[in-house]
């Protein structure tokens, strides 16, 4: 495996591997990179997340940690004294209200962007309602959680700015695949600007995947998730 302090086990289509990425790219650390493929799951995926078996995995000095967010809030932990902006916010109680919008992000969000890949066309309606609702709520929460700044972490992409952004390129291969758009400035003006400042952001650009490889594989992600769905396993 090499000696490096920091690794991360990824694939690189997945926006919750793209979190961590964006997290260590502010904290300016340095790391190895292992590509997964899933299928079949690496010996170090499963050992590295037994409990899981999925990515993305951190492992720092030979311990490793799961699951996107925890990864996040590790690493600006971790790395709170190197003079890196800080990721999640100082205060305690602007802190809690970005982990109760991640959360419901992630309660909300993908897992309606997946359904609507995976269903048949008739069956798409209610998952663009769960996300034309979260994006109501979050372009109020933007307006909160901001205070009239460019982020949702103020000067600089914080916490729920990962949090959400992960998700912008899989958002665009939706809109691109059925002609339909959930993220527009009449209903979220504030939204679809940060949307653009963020992709711009020296810690995000180059990060989010490129949207034709996005499209390329969405056809056999539908056919795997649908072949799922069919025999009622979690995907």
């Amino acid at each position: 495996m090499g000696e490096s302090e920091v690794k991360v086990i990824g694939k690189w289509s997945s926006p919750y591997v793209m979190r961590v990425k964006i997290a260590l790219r502010i904290k300016s650390i340095e790391h190895e990179h292992f590509e997964e493929t899933l299928n079949p799951k690496s010996d170090l995926l499963l050992k590295s997340n037994p409990v899981y078996a999925r990515v993305p995995v951190l492992i720092h000095h030979g311990k490793p940690i799961s699951e996107s967010l925890f990864i996040v809030e590790y690493i600006d932990e971790t790395w709170s004294n190197n003079n890196s902006p800080s990721i999640l916010p100082s205060d305690p109680y602007d802190r809690a209200i970005a982990r109760f919008w991640a959360t419901y992000i992630d309660e909300k969000w993908f897992p309606s962007m997946k359904s609507i890949i995976t269903v048949e066309t008739e069956e798409r309606e209610p998952y663009y309602k769960v996300m034309e609702e979260v994006v109501e709520r979050v372009e109020e929460a933007f307006g909160k959680c901001s205070k009239g700044k460019p982020f949702f972490g103020g000067d600089s992409v914080g916490f729920l700015d990962i949090a959400f952004g992960s998700f912008l390129g899989w958002l665009h291969v939706t809109e691109s695949l059925y002609g339909r758009k959930v993220l527009v400035e009449a209903k979220a003006p504030s939204l679809v600007k940060w949307a653009e400042r963020f992709a711009d952001d020296p810690a995000v650009k180059g990060l989010i995947p490129d949207h034709d490889k996005l499209l390329e594989i969405s056809k056999p992600l539908q056919i795997k998730w649908r072949a799922l769905a069919a025999v009622g396993k979690k995907y």
